[in-house]
């Protein structure tokens, strides 16, 4: 007999995880233009704080994008069994 899958142990559609990944690389851009233009803008120690933001942001924005399914646990869910409904239950309930 097959192994059931549970409802909540499927994983997302490749479509819908490549989308949340694009997403994901391209907040981390937006950051990451901001400390460049914060890195001009801003004065004192502060500027190599944008600075470090703007040359290691890229490195842990791909690898973050990169991790498929890393960081997702596998967590494995009890299979509940299907409800059974009789047939016998809807004729004796009709109106006659």
């Amino acid at each position: 007999m097959a192994k059931r899958t549970s409802v909540t142990s499927v994983e997302l559609s490749p479509e819908l995880e490549r989308r949340n990944r694009f997403i994901q690389y391209t907040v981390a851009m937006i950051i990451r233009v901001a400390c460049i233009f914060l890195a001009v803008a801003i004065d004192g120690w502060m500027r190599f704080v944008f600075i470090a933001g703007a040359v290691l942001l890229p490195y842990f924005a791909v690898v973050a994008a990169n991790s498929v399914g890393a960081s997702r646990s596998k967590a494995t869910a009890t299979p509940v069994a299907p409800l059974q409904i009789s047939t016998k239950d809807f004729i004796d309930a009709s109106p006659k």
